[in-house]
């Protein structure tokens, strides 16, 4: 598998941000992450990452455990965080230049990605120019430049019109085919739209697992309205 969670804790304080989630995600897979605002998604997603410790518990990328090797897993993470945060000023095809030289990589693969996530017309601009929606292409760009195996993609759709959450659902599902992604949402259709799979969080504790063809059986809008009003 490549990620694995075992009873996964983060207190802040009295607060159980993350309260003791377990689930495993193996390659191939797109896996929802859904939940309301404040269900400790994000939290969860900067643990896998290594950005902050667990309290408890341990998370692993490809069988190693993050907290004992941070760089060697980020190494193979692709990770958008919410915010998506860019250096404006700086044009498109020099940005990505710059992360590749971060990841110690060709900078011939920049011109690789700017063809795969569709960049090829506004990679000439500077990033403060681009709509929202090629903003969001620049962030997944620079998460898939040194070609990780895992993708772990925090609230990507937020804010996006009708025609770029299409541009952006297809692009994930196409990148998504070999690779291992997590796609954290508060929206339920935008998991139907992408996802293979669902675990539901709520208040730091995962309510429901299940794959997107059982979810009529199993009634998990119902499930997910409850939790959300």
């Amino acid at each position: 598998m490549s990620i694995e969670v075992q009873n996964l804790s983060k207190n802040y304080g009295t607060q159980k941000a993350v309260n003791s989630i377990n689930f495993t995600i193996n390659k191939g897979e797109i896996v929802g992450f859904l939940g309301p605002n404040g269900a400790g998604k994000t939290t969860t997603m900067k643990m896998l990452n290594g950005y902050i410790n667990p309290t408890e518990g341990a998370a692993f990328i490809n069988g190693l455990e993050v907290a004992e090797n941070r760089i060697e897993c980020q190494q193979n993470i692709g990770y958008l965080p919410e915010h998506n945060p860019l250096y404006l000023d700086m044009y498109v095809r020099e940005y990505l230049i710059f992360c590749a030289s971060i990841h110690k990589i060709d900078k011939t693969e920049v011109e690789n990605i700017i063809e795969k996530v569709g960049l090829k017309s506004e990679s000439h601009k500077k990033i403060k120019q681009l709509s929202k929606g090629y903003r969001q292409r620049v962030g997944l760009a620079s998460a898939m430049i040194h070609n990780p195996d895992v993708l772990i993609l925090d609230e990507p759709t937020t804010g996006l019109d009708p025609n770029q959450l299409i541009e952006i659902r297809a692009l994930i599902k196409e990148v998504g085919k070999d690779k291992t992604v997590l796609f954290s949402t508060h929206i339920l259709q935008e998991v139907e739209a992408i996802c293979d799979r669902v675990i539901l969080i709520h208040k730091g504790e995962i309510v429901a697992d299940t794959l997107l063809s059982e979810l009529k059986n199993k009634n998990l809008e119902t499930l997910f309205k409850e939790l959300t009003n």
